[in-house]
């Protein structure tokens, strides 16, 4: 497993090992002890898994606040994803700052995205499926969202017709959400 640091502080690339042959593939997406000789100690207590029917199905920028902030792995298991990690963290010098990476079946990359970065990503095949790990369970009092195309962000997205649900529609700006990491 090949842990690589990328140009924002804490979100980090994963690339697994795969091994092939005649019957098909094994890889380990997950290795506690691997994380840990990188520097990078978490404790992961739930697993989500998401499908998306259409290609161009946008879902984020989502993430939660203190107490419950949560630090995401993330693999696209079926099709292909753009994978958008937005750096919330007021004092980070990478503050509002954005990292897309292209995550699918093919691919095995994960992206690690800790506490205090928002995440989105769209759909560019249809019949995605997506599944990530995070270390503190969900919270709806604690959930909150940023609209996609917040122009303060200013987040380079693929040309798609873009498929939101009701939530991330109406998902307010940047400056007009109180976060505290």
């Amino acid at each position: 497993m090949q842990i690589e640091k990328t140009q924002i502080d804490g979100v980090l690339i994963i690339k697994p090992k795969v091994y092939s042959d005649y019957r098909g593939w094994f890889t380990e997406t997950y290795n506690k002890k691997e994380f840990m000789n990188s520097g990078v100690s978490l404790n992961f207590i739930q697993d989500n898994h998401s499908f998306s029917k259409e290609k161009g199905t946008l879902r984020g920028i989502h993430f939660q606040t203190k107490p419950m902030a949560q630090t995401k792995l993330i693999r696209c298991v079926k099709g292909e994803i753009l994978d958008v990690a937005v750096d919330l963290r007021k004092t980070s010098k990478t503050y509002k700052k954005w990292l897309a990476v292209n995550l699918s079946a093919e691919n095995f990359l994960q992206l690690l995205i800790p506490k205090g970065f928002g995440h989105a990503f769209l759909t560019l095949t249809e019949n995605v499926e997506v599944m990530y790990k995070v270390d503190k369970l969900y919270s709806p009092n604690h959930e909150h969202s940023i609209i996609y195309n917040d122009p303060e962000l200013n987040i380079t997205w693929p040309e798609l017709k873009v498929i939101l649900s009701e939530k991330d529609k109406t998902a307010p700006l940047l400056k007009e959400v109180d976060i505290e990491f």
